[in-house]
């Protein structure tokens, strides 16, 4: 057998081999790099922390953040979020937390209270690129925060007690879930079961991340004795590779509420999804499909869609 002589990262250095088995190896290494850079892991989670207090109602941010460190998301949303609260010592509580992970703190104010805001927060180990707070109904109001990341777009969102304010608050959702052309993932405390109107409508849309079938495994609430699901973690479409953990952690003493967790793998998207005209696209001549895998025939409304094999954004 004849020697081969490679050359590897520049001129003059060589690899020299007996055979080919060594060169096959190689490149098998080099492609495995290549699939592993175009492909992310993302640990997500969502977290209802009421304002820090436990079990005990005494509000102990450490041993809150202490549940979240363990996990190690890289991005997480915070519902009953305090900032500058009579009740909670008048401390800004997403940038403690935040401060005590090493993480980066987005607030997103709902209502003004006694002296400060209670809202929802997001906190990420990578600095957000920009963000959103969306203003949704409710009795007590609302809000949807969004961040934008380089890769992802993450929300978090703590919906109202009333249903009709629920389904409207889905119409804005959806309205600003359609506006990215990246991947989408929303999570927070919805106030609603898997068997919901609410819930029913938003799987027409998203992929639901963690378990939501009918198992004590996945309630989520009360912490102490969960008894239902109302912490949610979906995506806007089927955007994802696979699902490798979800679940709900068990943490029964730092909140009402349990946090949950998943860790997915996720495209890298090497070419950005492009936003024609609605009028370009014709159904019945193209091969259309929305993010579930579903073929689409009849006029596009706004969302994002896979045509000819390549995404499309439709009234952005």
């Amino acid at each position: 057998m004849s020697d081969f002589k490679f050359p590897l990262f520049g001129e003059g250095l060589y690899f020299r081999m007996k055979n080919g088995k060594l060169l096959i190896a190689f490149l098998f290494c080099c492609l495995t790099i290549q699939a592993q850079d175009d492909v992310m892991t993302l640990r997500l989670m969502t977290y209802n922390i009421q304002h820090g207090a436990g079990k005990d109602d005494v509000i102990d941010l450490e041993r809150q953040a202490n549940v979240i460190g363990n996990a190690s998301p890289d991005v997480i949303g915070l519902q009953e979020v305090d900032s500058c609260v009579k009740r909670s010592n008048k401390v800004h509580q997403a940038s403690v937390m935040a401060k005590s992970l090493g993480m980066y703190c987005t607030f997103g104010p709902a209502i003004p209270l006694t002296g400060g805001k209670y809202g929802v927060a997001i906190l990420s180990k990578e600095k957000p690129m920009s963000h959103r707070n969306i203003p949704l109904p409710g009795k007590e109001k609302r809000t949807l925060l969004v961040c934008e990341f380089e890769e992802y777009v993450f929300a978090t969102t703590h919906l109202a007690l009333e249903e009709e304010n629920r389904l409207t608050s889905l119409e804005i959702i959806l309205e600003e879930a359609a506006r990215w052309e990246k991947p989408f993932f929303l999570c927070g405390d919805w106030n609603d079961e898997p068997s919901s109107t609410l819930i029913v409508n938003m799987k027409k849309s998203f992929v639901f991340l963690n378990n939501i079938t009918n198992s004590s495994a996945n309630y989520t609430f009360p912490a102490g004795t969960p008894k239902k699901i109302i912490d949610y973690i979906a995506s806007y479409g089927r955007v994802i590779k696979s699902i490798r953990k979800r679940q709900v952690l068990n943490e029964p003493d730092a909140s009402d509420h349990r946090p949950v967790l998943v860790e997915i793998r996720l495209d890298r998207y090497t070419t950005p999804i492009f936003s024609p005209k609605e009028d370009v696209v014709n159904t019945q001549s193209n091969e259309v499909y929305d993010l579930q895998g579903r073929s689409v025939n009849s006029k596009l409304s706004k969302g994002i869609y896979v045509v000819n094999g390549k995404k499309l954004c439709v009234g952005k």
